[in-house]
C-alpha cells in the first residue's frame, strides 16, 4: 500500500503534466501512486501516462468533463486513492525534494492533526518583472504561516484563510486520506479559491503542521486561476460563499471574531 497518493488533475498540459508525474516520483523514502484525472474530453493524457510505463501512474477520466471546474476533477480522483496521505499536485507544479518523506514524518509525529503545509518557491519558464512580487508575496506566507504554527489556536490560521491572503497553494498541502470524506471533498458550487476553502475547512476540523521548507515549486503562467485574469466578481462570490457556509457551522460570532482578528491583531504581525 503506498504512504502517498497523488492527485493530478489535468486538462490539455501534456509537456508540463510529465513534469508533474515525474517530480512526484522521483520522491524518496516514501512509497507513492500517482493518480491522474484527465478533464479533456478527446482524453489527451492517457498517452503521458502510458508512456511513463510504470504501474505507481494510473489514468482516469473526469466524466463528464468539468468545464474548467478543478473541483470536480479532483473530487473524482480522490476516492481512487489506496495512499494514508493525499497530495492534490496540479498539473504545472512540481513537487519540491523532500516534500513527501517530511510530510509523511510530520504526519506521524503528530497523529492529531489532518493537515500538511509547507513553503511555495514561484517559478517561471521565461523570468518576468512581476516575479519579484511573486516571490515576495510567498515570502511573506511563509512568514504567516511560520507564526500562526506558533499560536496554540488553529483559528489563527483559519482567519489568515478567510480574511487575508492565502498562505497556501494547493500543491503546497497534504491531507490524511481519512480526513476527506468528513470534508465531503472540495465544495463545487465555489467559483475560484475552492482550495482555500478546502483546506480552510480541513485545519479548522483537524489542525495542521507546517514545515519549514519548499515543498512545491509553482508555476506562474499567464493563464492559471490564481495569476491570470480573474473574474473579481467570482472571487467576491466565492468568499461570500465560505462566509456563508462557516458562519453555519461555526456560528456568526466566531466569525465575526476571525474578521476582527485578521483586520486588527494580525495586520500589526
Amino acid at each position: 500500500m503506498p504512504d502517498v497518493s497523488v492527485v493530478i488533475p489535468t486538462f490539455r498540459r501534456a509537456g508540463l503534466l510529465k513534469e508533474a508525474i515525474q517530480s512526484a516520483l522521483l520522491q524518496e523514502g516514501v512509497e507513492t501512486e500517482v493518480i491522474v484525472v484527465d478533464d479533456s474530453p478527446e482524453g489527451s493524457a492517457r498517452e503521458v501516462v502510458e508512456g511513463f510505463a510504470d504501474p505507481r501512474v494510473t489514468y482516469t477520466r473526469c466524466e463528464p468533463p468539468s468545464r474548467g471546474r478543478p473541483a470536480l476533477v479532483r473530487n473524482a480522483g480522490w476516492p481512487k486513492a489506496q495512499g494514508r496521505f493525499v497530495h492534490f499536485l496540479d498539473d504545472d507544479d512540481r513537487v519540491a525534494a523532500g516534500f513527501y518523506r517530511a510530510a509523511v514524518q510530520a504526519f506521524l509525529a503528530n497523529p492529531d492533526r489532518g493537515v500538511v503545509f509547507g513553503r511555495i518557491e514561484p517559478f517561471a519558464d521565461q523570468e518576468a518583472p512581476t516575479m519579484a512580487g511573486e516571490r515576495e508575496f510567498f515570502v511573506d506566507a511563509a512568514r504567516r504561516a511560520r507564526l500562526a504554527a506558533r499560536v496554540p489556536s488553529k483559528l489563527w490560521m483559519v482567519a489568515n484563510l478567510l480574511f487575508r491572503r492565502t498562505v497556501l497553494v494547493n500543491s503546497a498541502c497534504m491531507i490524511r486520506k481519512a480526513c476527506i470524506p468528513t470534508l465531503e471533498g472540495y465544495r463545487v458550487d465555489i467559483p475560484l479559491n475552492e482550495d482555500v476553502d478546502f483546506f480552510c475547512r480541513g485545519i479548522r476540523a483537524f489542525g495542521f503542521v507546517f514545515l519549514d521548507q519548499v515543498v512545491v515549486h509553482y508555476r506562474i503562467i499567464p493563464d492559471s486561476l490564481m495569476h491570470g485574469q480573474r473574474d473579481k466578481a467570482k472571487i467576491i462570490d466565492s468568499y461570500q460563499l465560505m462566509y456563508e457556509r462557516y458562519r453555519r457551522a461555526h456560528g456568526a460570532l466566531e466569525l465575526l471574531a476571525l474578521k476582527l482578528l485578521a483586520r486588527t491583531v494580525m495586520r500589526a504581525s
